[in-house]
């Protein structure tokens, strides 16, 4: 007491500090307690983040502002600069992208070229066409493949679709490749349908071939797929060889004319394979049928 008044103290003491602490901990579990299960805050979260948006707007606003007055002060030189640069990439990229295409369908012809391995029985390796012959006379090839690979003449070549021709002279590191349309090869085959033999030789025409010494009442089609019959040890059986494309009958005449269609794609593939023949075969053989391509060859041009 003063003079018979209270004296009141200027510092009002409220809760202890701790209590206030509690007292938070306990509102921060409840508000976890209630958006974790019952989702209530969502609308909350979302409209406080609407209101700070331009908090954040101004918060980027000197980098924003930085990076334009930058941009008035760039010379032309330095923008002439920056383009050259982008289309230097430009073209790269480009590059790649062509790059990659190639890589892309050699794989799918590595694919197809293994699907086809896979048919035959006889042991196989992949070749690459490097060269070709440049007499317009001449159809024949350069593959990668010589005597250190094995490969030797009479071997029969294919790509992915049929039977491309067979290999006619081997050096150390290539072979040369005669293909089925030059005008002096000559392949035994069989129609697939009915299993008619006969002789298909090379016309110098890389989209034609011509089936010789097949009968007029001889039961053939446009459309039939005629493969290798085996005969003469040169070629093994099965492989497909072309397709009758046209057939033709003159009166009196004994034979029909008969033209089909590589299956090969001669002026296409550059992947190829060489076949290898059956382990156990003699040279005396191989040499015996290297003759036979020439000698069927003659006897359809007499």
């Amino acid at each position: 007491m003063w003079g018979g008044l209270a004296i009141k103290t200027i510092f009002v003491q409220g809760p202890v500090p701790g209590f206030r602490l509690l007292l938070v901990l306990v509102l921060s579990a409840a508000l976890v307690v209630v958006d974790a299960r019952f989702d209530k805050l969502s609308t909350v979260r979302s409209t406080i983040a609407t209101g700070l948006a331009p908090v954040y707007w101004l918060g980027n606003a000197p980098y924003e502002f930085t990076d334009w007055a930058a941009g008035l002060f760039e010379n032309k030189q330095d923008l002439q600069a920056e383009n050259e640069d982008l289309r230097a990439r430009l073209l790269i990229l480009e590059r790649r992208a062509l790059k990659y295409a190639a890589l892309a369908s050699e794989n799918n012809e590595l694919r197809r070229l293994m699907n086809s391995s896979e048919v035959l029985d006889d042991r196989v390796i992949v070749g690459e066409v490097v060269g070709v012959s440049p007499d317009p006379f001449s159809h024949e090839i350069i593959v990668n493949k010589g005597r250190r690979d094995g490969l030797s003449p009479g071997q029969a070549i294919l790509d992915a679709h049929g039977l491309m021709g067979q290999v006619v002279q081997s050096s150390q590191i290539t072979s040369r490749v005669l293909l089925v349309s030059d005008s002096s090869h000559a392949v035994p085959v069989e129609v697939v349908r009915n299993g008619l033999r006969a002789i298909l030789l090379g016309t110098g025409n890389t989209d034609a071939l011509d089936l010789v010494h097949v009968p007029d009442t001889a039961d053939i089609r446009e459309g039939d797929l005629l493969v290798s019959s085996g005969l003469g040890g040169r070629f093994p059986r099965g492989y497909p060889v072309a397709e009758v494309s046209r057939i033709s009958k003159e009166p009196g005449e004994p034979f029909v004319s008969i033209q089909a269609t590589p299956k090969a794609q001669l002026n296409q593939s550059r992947l190829v394979l060489v076949v290898f023949p059956p382990e156990g075969a003699s040279s005396t053989e191989a040499e015996s049928a290297a003759n036979v391509g020439e000698e069927n060859a003659q006897g359809g041009q007499d």
